[in-house]
Protein backbone atom coordinates (compact mmCIF):
# COMPACT_ATOMS: atom_id res chain seq x y z
CA UNK A 1 0.00 0.00 0.00
CA UNK A 2 1.40 3.45 -1.09
CA UNK A 3 2.02 6.08 1.54
CA UNK A 4 0.95 9.58 0.98
CA UNK A 5 3.64 12.15 0.36
CA UNK A 6 3.71 14.40 3.39
CA UNK A 7 1.87 17.91 3.47
CA UNK A 8 4.05 20.89 3.21
CA UNK A 9 2.84 23.17 5.96
CA UNK A 10 4.13 26.41 3.70
CA UNK A 11 2.12 27.88 1.03
CA UNK A 12 3.63 31.29 0.98
CA UNK A 13 7.19 32.92 1.55
CA UNK A 14 9.77 31.77 4.25
CA UNK A 15 11.64 34.65 5.36
CA UNK A 16 14.20 33.85 7.55
CA UNK A 17 16.67 36.63 9.47
CA UNK A 18 20.33 36.07 9.81
CA UNK A 19 22.93 34.57 6.67
CA UNK A 20 24.80 32.41 9.23
CA UNK A 21 25.38 28.47 9.32
CA UNK A 22 21.78 27.79 11.02
CA UNK A 23 19.89 30.12 8.27
CA UNK A 24 21.84 28.20 5.65
CA UNK A 25 21.48 24.55 6.82
CA UNK A 26 17.24 25.64 6.79
CA UNK A 27 17.32 26.83 3.55
CA UNK A 28 19.17 23.67 2.06
CA UNK A 29 17.11 21.13 4.17
CA UNK A 30 13.94 22.96 3.21
CA UNK A 31 14.62 22.74 -0.71
CA UNK A 32 15.55 18.72 -0.07
CA UNK A 33 12.59 18.49 1.32
CA UNK A 34 10.31 19.94 -1.28
CA UNK A 35 10.02 22.95 -0.78
CA UNK A 36 8.97 24.81 -3.64
CA UNK A 37 8.31 28.55 -2.61
CA UNK A 38 9.57 31.63 -2.25
CA UNK A 39 12.58 32.02 0.51
CA UNK A 40 13.98 35.12 1.80
CA UNK A 41 17.54 35.51 3.54
CA UNK A 42 18.58 38.87 4.82
CA UNK A 43 21.73 39.32 5.94
CA UNK A 44 23.58 41.93 7.88
CA UNK A 45 27.25 41.12 6.88
CA UNK A 46 27.99 42.49 3.42
CA UNK A 47 29.05 39.14 2.04
CA UNK A 48 27.90 35.81 1.49
CA UNK A 49 27.33 33.31 4.25
CA UNK A 50 30.18 31.17 5.87
CA UNK A 51 30.86 28.90 8.61
CA UNK A 52 32.20 30.97 11.13
CA UNK A 53 33.34 28.18 13.38
CA UNK A 54 36.28 27.56 10.96
CA UNK A 55 37.59 30.93 11.64
CA UNK A 56 40.42 29.25 13.73
CA UNK A 57 41.67 27.52 10.65
CA UNK A 58 41.57 30.84 8.43
CA UNK A 59 43.47 32.86 11.44
CA UNK A 60 46.40 30.01 11.51
CA UNK A 61 46.60 29.99 7.88
CA UNK A 62 45.44 25.97 7.50
CA UNK A 63 42.64 27.73 5.42
CA UNK A 64 42.09 30.44 2.96
CA UNK A 65 39.04 32.48 3.59
CA UNK A 66 37.48 31.69 0.37
CA UNK A 67 37.08 27.87 2.00
CA UNK A 68 34.64 28.86 4.49
CA UNK A 69 32.58 30.32 2.13
CA UNK A 70 28.97 28.26 2.45
CA UNK A 71 27.75 27.35 -1.38
CA UNK A 72 25.10 29.56 -2.89
CA UNK A 73 21.50 28.94 -2.08
CA UNK A 74 18.62 28.28 -3.91
CA UNK A 75 16.63 31.51 -2.51
CA UNK A 76 16.85 35.01 -2.70
CA UNK A 77 19.35 36.31 -0.60
CA UNK A 78 20.36 39.91 0.76
CA UNK A 79 23.38 40.87 2.02
CA UNK A 80 23.61 44.27 4.12
CA UNK A 81 20.48 43.90 5.08
CA UNK A 82 19.87 44.52 8.79
CA UNK A 83 16.48 43.70 9.90
CA UNK A 84 15.20 46.29 12.25
CA UNK A 85 11.37 46.02 13.27
CA UNK A 86 8.73 42.94 12.48
CA UNK A 87 5.11 43.64 11.89
CA UNK A 88 3.45 40.69 13.32
CA UNK A 89 -0.10 41.93 12.89
CA UNK A 90 1.23 42.16 9.23
CA UNK A 91 3.40 39.39 8.85
CA UNK A 92 6.05 41.46 7.58
CA UNK A 93 9.76 43.05 8.07
CA UNK A 94 11.79 45.92 7.87
CA UNK A 95 15.15 46.82 7.38
CA UNK A 96 17.42 49.40 8.24
CA UNK A 97 17.63 51.17 4.57
CA UNK A 98 13.46 50.75 4.54
CA UNK A 99 12.44 48.04 2.41
CA UNK A 100 9.62 45.53 3.83
CA UNK A 101 9.58 41.94 2.76
CA UNK A 102 6.17 40.06 3.43
CA UNK A 103 6.01 36.67 5.30
CA UNK A 104 3.87 33.61 5.62
CA UNK A 105 6.58 31.85 8.26
CA UNK A 106 9.44 34.10 9.77
CA UNK A 107 12.48 32.35 10.83
CA UNK A 108 14.89 34.35 13.04
CA UNK A 109 18.48 32.46 13.09
CA UNK A 110 20.08 36.08 14.39
CA UNK A 111 23.28 34.15 15.98
CA UNK A 112 24.62 36.06 19.50
CA UNK A 113 27.12 38.68 19.55
CA UNK A 114 30.16 38.31 21.75
CA UNK A 115 30.35 39.90 25.44
CA UNK A 116 33.13 42.12 25.65
CA UNK A 117 34.94 42.57 28.90
CA UNK A 118 35.33 46.32 29.99
CA UNK A 119 38.76 47.01 31.19
CA UNK A 120 40.06 50.60 32.27
CA UNK A 121 42.12 51.63 29.53
CA UNK A 122 41.33 49.49 26.79
CA UNK A 123 39.35 51.05 23.82
CA UNK A 124 38.48 49.33 20.75
CA UNK A 125 41.32 50.57 18.70
CA UNK A 126 43.25 47.80 20.61
CA UNK A 127 40.37 45.35 21.04
CA UNK A 128 38.84 42.67 18.88
CA UNK A 129 36.41 39.69 19.27
CA UNK A 130 36.83 36.49 16.86
CA UNK A 131 33.40 36.51 15.22
CA UNK A 132 33.34 37.45 11.85
CA UNK A 133 35.96 37.39 8.57
CA UNK A 134 36.17 40.92 9.22
CA UNK A 135 37.64 40.06 12.50
CA UNK A 136 40.07 37.60 11.30
CA UNK A 137 41.47 40.01 8.94
CA UNK A 138 41.99 42.82 11.81
CA UNK A 139 44.28 40.05 13.30
CA UNK A 140 45.90 39.11 10.59
CA UNK A 141 47.20 42.38 9.63
CA UNK A 142 48.30 42.91 13.28
CA UNK A 143 51.66 43.11 14.56
CA UNK A 144 53.12 42.30 18.02
CA UNK A 145 52.44 40.38 20.71
CA UNK A 146 48.32 39.26 21.58
CA UNK A 147 46.81 38.54 24.51
CA UNK A 148 43.48 36.33 24.53
CA UNK A 149 40.79 36.78 27.46
CA UNK A 150 39.05 33.99 27.75
CA UNK A 151 39.97 30.46 28.50
CA UNK A 152 37.34 28.44 26.82
CA UNK A 153 37.58 26.66 23.59
CA UNK A 154 37.44 29.41 21.51
CA UNK A 155 40.01 31.20 23.41
CA UNK A 156 42.35 28.56 23.19
CA UNK A 157 41.94 27.95 19.52
CA UNK A 158 42.27 31.25 18.67
CA UNK A 159 45.91 31.24 21.09
CA UNK A 160 46.39 28.13 19.38
CA UNK A 161 46.01 29.36 16.15
CA UNK A 162 47.53 33.13 16.48
CA UNK A 163 51.08 30.82 17.76
CA UNK A 164 50.99 29.16 14.34
CA UNK A 165 51.20 32.49 12.63
CA UNK A 166 53.96 33.09 14.98
CA UNK A 167 53.32 35.87 16.78
CA UNK A 168 53.51 35.92 21.30
CA UNK A 169 50.69 34.95 22.98
CA UNK A 170 49.31 35.23 26.09
CA UNK A 171 46.19 33.43 27.32
CA UNK A 172 44.10 34.99 30.37
CA UNK A 173 41.63 33.10 32.29
CA UNK A 174 39.91 34.33 34.93
CA UNK A 175 38.66 31.12 36.63
CA UNK A 176 41.21 28.31 38.02
CA UNK A 177 41.78 26.06 35.35
CA UNK A 178 40.76 26.64 31.83
CA UNK A 179 37.06 25.14 29.56
CA UNK A 180 36.04 25.21 33.60
CA UNK A 181 32.43 24.37 32.01
CA UNK A 182 33.14 21.17 30.29
CA UNK A 183 36.68 19.63 31.84
CA UNK A 184 37.25 18.74 35.25
CA UNK A 185 39.89 20.39 37.34
CA UNK A 186 42.50 17.83 36.10
CA UNK A 187 41.87 17.35 32.78
CA UNK A 188 41.87 21.59 33.00
CA UNK A 189 45.58 21.67 34.23
CA UNK A 190 47.22 19.63 32.09
CA UNK A 191 45.17 21.28 28.91
CA UNK A 192 47.30 24.04 30.27
CA UNK A 193 50.70 22.75 30.62
CA UNK A 194 50.17 20.78 27.29
CA UNK A 195 49.47 24.90 25.90
CA UNK A 196 52.41 26.42 27.81
CA UNK A 197 54.63 22.93 26.19
CA UNK A 198 53.79 24.39 22.83
CA UNK A 199 55.32 28.02 23.53
CA UNK A 200 51.76 29.49 25.15
CA UNK A 201 51.87 31.92 28.03
CA UNK A 202 48.65 31.13 30.18
CA UNK A 203 47.47 32.65 32.63
CA UNK A 204 44.43 31.44 35.05
CA UNK A 205 42.94 32.86 37.72
CA UNK A 206 43.83 36.29 37.20
CA UNK A 207 41.42 38.61 35.38
CA UNK A 208 42.91 41.82 33.41
CA UNK A 209 42.34 45.06 35.29
CA UNK A 210 43.63 47.78 33.08
CA UNK A 211 45.56 48.51 29.36
CA UNK A 212 48.17 51.33 28.49
CA UNK A 213 50.58 51.49 25.71
CA UNK A 214 51.00 48.03 24.70
CA UNK A 215 50.53 46.44 28.33
CA UNK A 216 48.08 44.35 29.57
CA UNK A 217 48.06 44.62 33.59
CA UNK A 218 45.96 41.72 35.34
CA UNK A 219 44.64 41.82 38.93
CA UNK A 220 47.88 39.91 40.62
CA UNK A 221 49.98 42.82 39.56
CA UNK A 222 51.46 41.32 36.87
CA UNK A 223 51.98 42.01 33.36
CA UNK A 224 51.53 41.00 29.82
CA UNK A 225 52.47 42.49 26.53
CA UNK A 226 49.86 42.90 24.06
CA UNK A 227 49.54 45.39 21.11
CA UNK A 228 46.02 43.53 20.67
CA UNK A 229 43.60 42.21 22.92
CA UNK A 230 41.50 39.51 21.60
CA UNK A 231 38.33 39.23 23.79
CA UNK A 232 36.87 35.15 23.82
CA UNK A 233 34.66 35.74 26.82
CA UNK A 234 31.39 34.54 26.10
CA UNK A 235 28.25 35.56 23.68
CA UNK A 236 24.96 36.20 24.34
CA UNK A 237 21.80 35.18 21.72
CA UNK A 238 21.05 38.39 19.70
CA UNK A 239 17.41 38.74 20.73
CA UNK A 240 17.17 42.34 20.56
CA UNK A 241 14.97 42.27 17.22
CA UNK A 242 12.71 39.12 18.96
CA UNK A 243 12.10 41.88 21.94
CA UNK A 244 10.68 44.54 19.70
CA UNK A 245 8.41 42.16 18.02
CA UNK A 246 6.89 41.10 20.84
CA UNK A 247 7.51 37.44 21.09
CA UNK A 248 8.46 35.44 24.60
CA UNK A 249 12.44 36.19 25.44
CA UNK A 250 14.37 34.63 28.25
CA UNK A 251 17.78 34.37 28.09
CA UNK A 252 16.96 33.48 24.14
CA UNK A 253 13.97 33.39 22.06
CA UNK A 254 11.95 30.41 23.67
CA UNK A 255 10.89 27.73 21.02
CA UNK A 256 8.83 24.72 22.11
CA UNK A 257 9.41 21.28 20.69
CA UNK A 258 8.56 22.79 16.77
CA UNK A 259 11.27 24.97 17.39
CA UNK A 260 8.12 27.80 17.34
CA UNK A 261 8.18 31.46 19.24
CA UNK A 262 4.67 31.90 21.39
CA UNK A 263 3.58 32.93 17.91
CA UNK A 264 2.74 30.15 15.86
CA UNK A 265 3.79 31.71 12.35
CA UNK A 266 7.39 32.71 14.15
CA UNK A 267 10.65 30.60 14.58
CA UNK A 268 14.15 30.84 15.92
CA UNK A 269 17.28 28.83 15.43
CA UNK A 270 20.53 28.68 16.41
CA UNK A 271 22.36 30.49 18.53
CA UNK A 272 19.19 33.18 19.21
CA UNK A 273 17.25 30.39 20.57
CA UNK A 274 16.34 28.97 23.84
CA UNK A 275 15.01 25.35 23.96
CA UNK A 276 14.09 23.88 27.80
CA UNK A 277 15.29 26.30 29.45
CA UNK A 278 19.19 25.98 27.88
CA UNK A 279 21.13 27.99 24.61
CA UNK A 280 23.48 25.75 23.92
CA UNK A 281 25.78 27.65 21.17
CA UNK A 282 26.77 24.51 19.59
CA UNK A 283 26.69 24.45 15.81
CA UNK A 284 25.68 20.80 16.27
CA UNK A 285 22.27 21.94 17.94
CA UNK A 286 21.79 24.66 15.59
CA UNK A 287 22.42 22.29 12.54
CA UNK A 288 20.09 19.66 14.41
CA UNK A 289 17.61 22.48 14.90
CA UNK A 290 17.42 23.45 10.99
CA UNK A 291 17.15 19.83 10.34
CA UNK A 292 13.55 19.76 12.45
CA UNK A 293 12.38 22.56 11.50
CA UNK A 294 12.57 22.30 7.80
CA UNK A 295 10.77 18.64 8.16
CA UNK A 296 8.31 20.08 10.39
CA UNK A 297 7.84 23.08 7.91
CA UNK A 298 7.20 20.34 5.18
CA UNK A 299 4.63 18.19 6.39
CA UNK A 300 7.35 15.68 8.46
CA UNK A 301 6.63 14.60 12.32
CA UNK A 302 9.30 15.79 13.81
CA UNK A 303 10.14 17.09 17.29
CA UNK A 304 13.74 18.90 18.60
CA UNK A 305 13.98 17.39 22.03
CA UNK A 306 17.94 18.89 22.28
CA UNK A 307 21.36 17.70 21.11
CA UNK A 308 23.57 15.39 22.92
CA UNK A 309 26.39 17.05 24.30
CA UNK A 310 30.04 17.07 22.44
CA UNK A 311 32.43 19.61 22.82
CA UNK A 312 35.25 19.41 20.75
CA UNK A 313 38.38 21.56 20.44
CA UNK A 314 39.72 22.72 17.22
CA UNK A 315 43.37 23.68 17.75
CA UNK A 316 46.50 22.40 16.00
CA UNK A 317 48.22 19.23 17.54
CA UNK A 318 45.98 19.18 20.59
CA UNK A 319 42.86 16.41 20.61
CA UNK A 320 40.48 17.34 23.63
CA UNK A 321 36.95 16.39 23.74
CA UNK A 322 34.02 16.44 26.60
CA UNK A 323 31.24 14.29 26.30
CA UNK A 324 27.83 14.65 28.15
CA UNK A 325 27.54 16.10 31.41
CA UNK A 326 31.26 17.82 33.29
CA UNK A 327 29.18 17.59 36.50
CA UNK A 328 29.18 13.64 36.08
CA UNK A 329 32.47 13.18 36.77
CA UNK A 330 32.06 14.53 40.24
CA UNK A 331 29.23 12.58 40.99
CA UNK A 332 29.07 10.29 44.20
CA UNK A 333 26.98 7.44 42.87
CA UNK A 334 29.10 7.34 39.43
CA UNK A 335 32.03 4.57 38.70
CA UNK A 336 34.66 6.41 37.86
CA UNK A 337 37.52 5.56 35.47
CA UNK A 338 40.83 7.62 35.33
CA UNK A 339 43.69 7.19 33.61
CA UNK A 340 46.36 9.83 33.48
CA UNK A 341 49.47 10.32 32.07
CA UNK A 342 51.06 13.70 32.53
CA UNK A 343 54.21 12.64 31.05
CA UNK A 344 52.45 12.04 26.95
CA UNK A 345 50.25 14.99 27.81
CA UNK A 346 47.18 12.30 28.13
CA UNK A 347 44.30 12.34 30.51
CA UNK A 348 41.05 10.22 30.36
CA UNK A 349 38.05 10.51 32.69
CA UNK A 350 34.58 8.72 32.20
CA UNK A 351 31.61 8.36 34.53
CA UNK A 352 29.72 5.71 34.29
CA UNK A 353 25.83 4.81 35.59
CA UNK A 354 24.85 1.35 35.27
CA UNK A 355 27.60 0.80 32.53
CA UNK A 356 27.06 3.73 30.81
CA UNK A 357 28.60 6.78 30.06
CA UNK A 358 27.42 9.70 31.80
CA UNK A 359 29.69 12.11 31.44
CA UNK A 360 33.50 11.70 29.51
CA UNK A 361 37.13 14.21 29.45
CA UNK A 362 39.45 12.85 26.74
CA UNK A 363 42.91 15.10 26.25
CA UNK A 364 45.32 13.18 23.74
CA UNK A 365 43.30 9.97 23.52
CA UNK A 366 41.99 10.99 19.59
CA UNK A 367 41.08 6.98 19.11
CA UNK A 368 38.55 6.98 21.37
CA UNK A 369 36.54 9.99 20.66
CA UNK A 370 34.39 9.30 18.17
CA UNK A 371 33.60 5.46 19.85
CA UNK A 372 32.65 7.40 23.42
CA UNK A 373 30.40 9.41 21.50
CA UNK A 374 29.01 7.01 19.79
CA UNK A 375 28.37 5.27 22.88
CA UNK A 376 26.50 8.06 25.06
CA UNK A 377 24.68 9.25 22.20
CA UNK A 378 23.19 5.77 22.14
CA UNK A 379 22.79 4.90 25.43
CA UNK A 380 25.05 1.73 25.02
CA UNK A 381 26.97 0.01 27.63
CA UNK A 382 30.45 0.21 27.95
CA UNK A 383 32.83 -2.41 27.10
CA UNK A 384 35.09 -4.52 29.61
CA UNK A 385 38.26 -3.66 28.38
CA UNK A 386 38.02 0.61 29.21
CA UNK A 387 41.85 1.06 28.35
CA UNK A 388 41.69 -1.17 24.90
CA UNK A 389 38.66 1.28 24.54
CA UNK A 390 40.86 4.33 24.86
CA UNK A 391 44.08 3.26 23.41
CA UNK A 392 42.59 1.85 20.13
CA UNK A 393 44.41 -1.05 20.07
CA UNK A 394 42.87 -4.73 20.39
CA UNK A 395 40.67 -6.11 22.90
CA UNK A 396 42.18 -8.24 25.83
CA UNK A 397 38.81 -10.62 24.57
CA UNK A 398 39.69 -12.04 21.01
CA UNK A 399 37.48 -11.36 18.70
CA UNK A 400 36.03 -8.18 20.47
CA UNK A 401 35.60 -5.29 18.42
CA UNK A 402 36.80 -1.66 20.39
CA UNK A 403 37.07 0.53 17.08
CA UNK A 404 34.36 2.59 16.47
CA UNK A 405 32.13 0.32 14.53
CA UNK A 406 31.13 0.66 10.69
CA UNK A 407 28.27 2.79 11.93
CA UNK A 408 29.97 5.21 13.84
CA UNK A 409 29.47 9.08 13.12
CA UNK A 410 32.68 10.78 12.56
CA UNK A 411 31.34 13.83 11.21
CA UNK A 412 28.27 15.12 13.88
CA UNK A 413 27.33 18.21 12.08
CA UNK A 414 26.46 16.42 8.85
CA UNK A 415 26.11 12.94 10.41
CA UNK A 416 28.36 11.27 8.10
CA UNK A 417 29.48 8.03 9.50
CA UNK A 418 32.68 5.88 9.06
CA UNK A 419 31.05 3.62 6.60
CA UNK A 420 30.01 6.44 4.49
CA UNK A 421 33.24 7.72 4.71
CA UNK A 422 35.04 4.41 3.77
CA UNK A 423 32.89 3.94 0.59
CA UNK A 424 33.64 7.47 -0.49
CA UNK A 425 37.62 6.30 -0.24
CA UNK A 426 37.07 3.34 -2.00
CA UNK A 427 34.99 4.99 -4.85
CA UNK A 428 37.88 7.60 -4.82
CA UNK A 429 38.20 9.95 -2.62
CA UNK A 430 41.46 9.82 -0.91
CA UNK A 431 41.83 12.70 0.57
CA UNK A 432 40.39 14.80 3.04
CA UNK A 433 39.44 17.72 0.91
CA UNK A 434 37.85 14.83 -1.65
CA UNK A 435 36.23 13.15 1.12
CA UNK A 436 34.67 16.77 1.81
CA UNK A 437 33.37 17.12 -1.53
CA UNK A 438 31.64 13.49 -1.40
CA UNK A 439 30.58 13.26 1.80
CA UNK A 440 30.43 16.83 3.74
CA UNK A 441 32.47 15.52 6.57
CA UNK A 442 35.01 18.13 8.00
CA UNK A 443 32.70 21.11 6.47
CA UNK A 444 30.48 22.02 9.85
CA UNK A 445 32.47 22.92 13.00
CA UNK A 446 36.22 21.37 11.74
CA UNK A 447 36.15 19.11 14.59
CA UNK A 448 36.61 15.79 12.87
CA UNK A 449 39.30 16.81 10.35
CA UNK A 450 41.82 15.10 12.54
CA UNK A 451 39.54 12.08 12.46
CA UNK A 452 38.96 12.18 8.96
CA UNK A 453 42.65 12.37 7.90
CA UNK A 454 43.57 9.59 10.50
CA UNK A 455 40.79 7.16 8.99
CA UNK A 456 42.34 8.58 5.28
CA UNK A 457 45.76 7.23 6.22
CA UNK A 458 44.64 4.03 8.11
CA UNK A 459 43.09 3.05 4.43
CA UNK A 460 46.12 3.98 2.04
CA UNK A 461 48.63 1.95 5.33
CA UNK A 462 46.32 -1.27 4.51
CA UNK A 463 45.68 -0.98 1.07
CA UNK A 464 49.69 -0.54 0.95
CA UNK A 465 49.81 -3.48 2.82
CA UNK A 466 47.51 -5.46 1.13
CA UNK A 467 49.65 -5.09 -2.32
CA UNK A 468 53.22 -5.84 -0.65
CA UNK A 469 51.38 -9.28 0.69
CA UNK A 470 50.13 -9.87 -2.66
CA UNK A 471 54.14 -9.33 -4.22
Amino acid sequence: MSTAPPRNLLTGRVVVVGNGPAAHRLVERLRAQGHGGPITVLGAEGRGAYNRVLLGSVLDGSLPAAAVTLPDLDAEVHQTAEVTDVDRAQRSVRTADGREFGYDVLVLATGSRPLVPEVLGLGTDRLTALRTLADCARLEASTGPVAVLGGGLLGIETARALLARGREVTLVHREPYLVERRLDEAGGRMLAQRLRALGIDVRTGVKAASYRSGTLLLGDGSEVPAELVVACTGVWPEVALAQRAGVSVNRGVVVDDRLRTSDPHVHAIGDCAEHRGTTPGLVASAWEQADVLAAHLTGREATYAGTPVVSRLKARGIDLASVGSVRALSSGDAEIVTLSDPARGRYAKLALHSGRISGAVLLGFPAAIAAIGQLHDRDLPMPADRLSLLLGTSAAVPGAPVGPPQDAVLCRCNNVTRKTLISAWHAGARSVAELARATRATTGCGGCVDDVGRLCSSLADRIETEREGAA
